[in-house]
């Protein structure tokens, strides 16, 4: 079950099961994007995103929880015309926090819990290490 609690490298969890997956449709999705150097760009992306097949009854986490990702990814566009661009982008997301919906905050805000700065911290370092060991 969702809730249960799970084991992964030693590691208490809950959620989703390491191994699962889903698939999503992201319709009306809004990318605006900003040019900051000659090969930096920032971006924001606002989508609401549906299930492809509906999740099964009672699973999953309540309505209004939020689940705070920091994504690291590797985009190509490609033009296809002078308006389209075919966008393919694949990459790794890690769970920062959540927040249940009678939270006052994220779950990093909490005492005893890694900040939100320390996470981000050892997700880069991480990434960092595999990268110079491939």
């Amino acid at each position: 079950m969702y809730n249960h609690l799970k084991t992964h490298n030693n590691k208490l969890y809950t959620g989703m099961r390491v191994g699962g997956a889903h698939n999503w449709n992201y319709k009306n999705g809004k990318w605006h994007e900003t040019k900051e150097a000659p090969d930096k760009w920032s971006f924001k992306f606002n989508s609401i995103k549906t299930r492809i097949n509906p999740a099964p009854s009672n699973t999953g986490a309540s309505i209004n929880t939020r689940f705070h990702w920091y994504i690291i990814a590797d985009q190509i566009a490609t033009k296809i015309d002078s308006n389209s661009y075919m966008t393919s982008m694949k990459g790794v997301k890690f769970k920062i926090g959540h927040k249940r919906p009678y939270w006052k905050t994220f779950s990093y805000n909490y005492p005893n819990q890694a900040t939100y700065k320390q996470r981000i911290i050892k997700i880069l370092e991480e990434a960092l290490m595999k990268l110079k060991n491939e």
